[in-house]
């Protein structure tokens, strides 16, 4: 095998390694004017994500046989570990960690990245969209630069974008604008026929020195937030974009456990469907939701926002080793 050695001198990766180290001391000092405590939790649990378009990494405990589980899952996000804390009181806080999502690996992935995670107390989705636009215009600003902010709704986004309704259109409807595009469309179900406009033909348009706001999805697409019954209902949830990256995605948080089974196990049998294996559901989360005082809360990736700092399209560029390399 051959193997090509980068001198630690080498000036591109210590620039990378020290804007990393830049932006981690610019969003301590970020939340810490604000109050927001810095948590950590644990990266090893005994339930997985049932996203069936994330997948996780397991692994097996060897110890003695009354620690738990044994069957353990690499976190794809610190979200169900914190909203336990939020039902414990611990108040307005964030995690700052990695996170490992299987499978995804190429030019703007890693399956190993670092994700900041933040819960606010009291506040709605809308709220929260200012203040994560906030903490991405100091870290542009600490380089010198600024962005304009531009919002839409998820229907306007379509409407404007390419002429659709993505609450009313027929799945030909939705499939028309990506014709020309290669897609293997077998088991394709309406909302990633959405997610594939989005990505294809959506934000590539984005401009580069705009941060873009798209707020109140699908309710199909909620998640784990909050839907409001509008007409059509909508899912209180809210992406940011930096140029065409999406850097977060934010919830106005659900806390009833009801439903929130029932969407998990929407998500398995989404999984059966498609030959997935299922991922056991977090009771532990469940147990705590009704607990969880009302909250948004939001992820943000932090190679991407780096990326977009760096004004590069290859995640390697602000790793210290890419996957292939670890």
């Amino acid at each position: 095998m051959n193997t090509t050695i980068v001198p630690l001198g080498d000036t591109r990766k210590v620039a990378a390694l020290r804007s990393r180290a830049s932006l981690y001391a610019l969003v301590r000092a970020f939340f810490a004017a604000r109050g927001v405590l810095e948590v950590e939790t644990p990266m090893l649990g005994a339930a997985g994500n049932t996203e069936p378009n994330i997948e996780s990494f397991s692994t097996a405990f060897t110890g003695r046989a009354d620690a738990g589980t044994r069957e353990r899952w690499l976190r794809t996000s610190p979200e169900f570990p914190l909203k336990r804390l939020l039902a414990e009181g611990i108040g307005d806080c964030y995690e700052l960690g990695r996170v490992f999502r299987n499978g995804e690996a190429g030019r703007r992935h890693n399956p190993e990245f670092t994700m900041l995670e933040w819960y606010r107390i009291g506040w709605d989705h809308q709220r929260l969209v200012e203040e994560t636009v906030e903490l991405v215009q100091a870290a542009l600003a600490a380089r010198g630069c600024s962005a304009e902010v531009t919002r839409y709704s998820y229907r306007d986004l379509f409407a404007q974008g390419v002429g659709i309704d993505p609450f009313t259109a027929s799945l030909d409807a939705l499939q028309a604008p990506l014709a020309d595009v290669r897609i293997e469309g077998e088991g394709l179900a309406r909302d990633d026929w959405l997610d594939l406009l989005l990505t294809h033909r959506l934000q590539p348009a984005f401009p580069r020195d705009r941060i873009t706001v798209v707020t109140d999805f699908p309710p199909s697409q909620a998640a784990l937030a909050k839907i409001r019954h509008d007409d059509p209902p909508v899912a209180e949830r809210f992406e940011l974009y930096l140029g065409p990256y999406e850097l977060a995605n934010g919830y106005h948080e659900l806390t009833d456990a009801a439903e929130q089974r029932a969407r998990f196990e929407r998500d398995n049998l989404r999984r059966r469907e498609r030959g997935q294996r299922e991922v056991p559901l977090d009771e532990r989360l469940l147990a705590a939701l009704p607990s969880m005082p009302a909250c948004a809360g939001v992820a943000l990736g932090i190679e991407r926002l780096l990326m977009c700092l760096a004004r590069t399209d290859a995640i390697a560029d602000v790793l210290a080793f890419p996957f292939a390399d670890a």
